[in-house]
């Protein structure tokens, strides 16, 4: 179990991946938006709308696990989900989307009393996963996406 300092340091994390993903993508236009951060990988829209949609999922399982006893955690399939229409669409909804969304979740994780981190799901992939080594993961997720964008700007001179 980490401890009291180091949840709040992660979920500080999660409070600072909206303005980072909106300052890694301000001012890039459609076609920089369409362009893939790799070879094979996502486009920059398709990884903020993945973005949103992972952060999303991530803060229903948070109140599953608070809430139930040891919930099973649905899945998803990333890469159907972001080869869908609506990871077409301009990426200020799901901009704003995680302004709400982030808003609520550190709110809701911050008010967790320290027994509640204990609280476990099961995870068809990854099997019994606690709330801390689901933070463990989210608060890394919109880091490691906003540094695939950030990383292609500065290889494209953007």
């Amino acid at each position: 179990m980490i401890t009291k300092d180091q949840r709040s340091a992660k979920i500080a994390k999660l409070r600072a991946c909206p303005p980072a993903i909106r300052a890694a993508v301000a001012g890039l236009d459609d076609e920089q938006l369409d362009t893939r951060y790799r070879d094979g990988g996502w486009t920059v829209r398709q990884v903020v709308h993945h973005v949103a949609d992972s952060h999303a999922n991530a803060y229903l399982r948070f109140k599953w696990v608070a809430a139930e006893d040891h919930p099973a955690i649905k899945t998803y399939d990333q890469d159907v989900w972001a080869a869908m229409p609506d990871s077409k669409l301009p990426i200020e909804s799901s901009l704003t989307m995680l302004d709400g969304l982030h808003e609520r979740w550190a709110a809701f994780l911050s008010s967790l009393p320290d027994e509640a981190w204990s609280r476990t799901a099961v995870h068809p992939e990854w099997g019994d996963v606690s709330m801390d080594d689901m933070l463990e993961t989210y608060s890394n997720h919109g880091a490691n996406h906003t540094k695939q964008i950030t990383d292609l700007r500065n290889r494209k001179g953007w």
